[in-house]
């Protein structure tokens, strides 16, 4: 069996199936949790599911360990998604286990750019490129109160739902 680095736990494991999904913010505990709590129940609904891979990461490593924000965390209980990331920071594997690498904005992009080593697989981009309304970034609400939390949830969602409908090969949407 071929050996691969499992990045919710840190142990080696087999290989990840394609497609998989790491989204990236600086501290890994608002936008990236948010967008992985957002696309795993988008993933719940497929078919395709099984298949599927997401997890997210910071740029920086001074949450590392520690829950989510506690206001993503409210957002994502009120909307029924999952959240129980604990936060890490983006390791130089994650850009050949996943295929895809999204950041939440230009700085976080730039920051993934730097340690993105040679040969690396995964495609390394902003997530708001596939926003329908072209807002390229992902405002960072750690600073602001809850209303910001809903805005981010509202353009997460609107991004992803997106970008899952731009992927037909993986399945396309479907109620379970």
């Amino acid at each position: 069996m071929e050996e691969k680095f499992d990045c919710q736990r840190g142990n080696q494991t087999e290989i990840f199936p394609m497609p998989s999904l790491l989204f990236v913010c600086l501290g890994n505990i608002c936008r990236s949790p948010m967008a992985e709590g957002i696309a795993a129940g988008i993933i719940a609904r497929r078919r395709d599911a099984d298949q599927w891979r997401v997890d997210s990461a910071g740029t920086g490593d001074w949450h590392v360990g520690n829950l989510a924000d506690h206001r993503t965390l409210a957002v994502l209980k009120r909307h029924k998604l999952p959240a129980s990331h604990r936060a890490r920071q983006v390791r130089v594997e994650d850009f050949t286990v996943f295929n895809h690498v999204f950041a939440m904005d230009r700085k976080n992009l730039a920051h993934l750019e730097a340690l993105r080593p040679d040969g690396a697989t995964a495609r390394v981009g902003l997530l708001g490129d596939h926003d329908p309304l072209g807002v390229a970034e992902v405002p960072d609400p750690y600073y602001d109160g809850p209303e910001e939390f809903t805005a981010v949830h509202a353009q997460l969602e609107r991004t992803l739902l997106a970008f899952f409908a731009e992927h037909p090969e993986s399945g396309g949407p479907t109620e379970r």
